[in-house]
């Protein structure tokens, strides 16, 4: 299982880096230690000082698929979930700044939660799916799938020509503005359509 993530898929959130907004899909990479499950608590790493929070939209591949049309790309996940894109903000800065690849500041253990999955079909349109992230019961973050600059399919048939999608991959589709810094004792509530599916502490 592989995790591959989309960088700058909304327009508000590249502009809130001051990042310019991409002609093609951003993509990186976290490796499977990553991954945190089960609303287990994240515990803050003592080599960053600014963890910032990036709620997502993550689609589980459902088979596995090379050099995919985006008519069919569809067909190659079933389920979706939510993840937190956890990024050590002032080791990105620094390794950017000396043009350096910023894998470190994304890819470090636990990293990425994620909920449950949901099943595709219980979404009436994939392109108008709501989503958002709390923090202590106040709400930081608010998306909405309509807004990506590169939807599901679009990014499952860029990503294959690269990259050979297996069967569980997961793909964090990119977060909307308001990221911002999480601190120990916080606690973390993520949304699909009301749905909580993440509700977890940082420790």
């Amino acid at each position: 299982m592989k995790i591959i993530a989309i960088g700058r898929n909304y327009v508000a959130h590249a502009k809130e880096l001051n990042n310019a907004v991409p002609a093609s899909p951003v993509i990186f990479m976290k490796p499977d230690t990553a991954v945190l499950k089960h609303n287990q608590p994240f515990y803050h790493p003592d080599f960053s000082n600014e963890i910032h929070h990036e709620i997502e939209i993550v689609l589980k591949i459902s088979k596995e698929g090379k050099h995919i049309d985006p008519k069919f790309a569809g067909n190659y996940f079933d389920e979706i979930g939510l993840g937190v894109d956890f990024t050590a903000r002032d080791i990105q800065q620094n390794l950017k700044e000396k043009g350096l690849p910023w894998e470190l500041a994304k890819g470090f253990d636990s990293s990425a939660p994620v909920s449950e999955f949901i099943p595709k079909a219980e979404f009436s349109d994939l392109k108008n799916i709501n989503f958002n992230l709390l923090i202590n019961e106040q709400e930081v973050q608010k998306g909405n799938t309509q807004n990506m600059i590169f939807p599901f399919e679009e990014l499952i048939s860029y990503i294959s020509k690269f990259i050979t999608l297996k069967k569980g991959d997961l793909i964090f589709t990119g977060t909307p503005e308001g990221v911002g810094k999480v601190a120990i004792g916080d606690k973390l509530t993520g949304f699909i359509e009301g749905k909580r599916l993440l509700d977890f502490e940082i420790k």
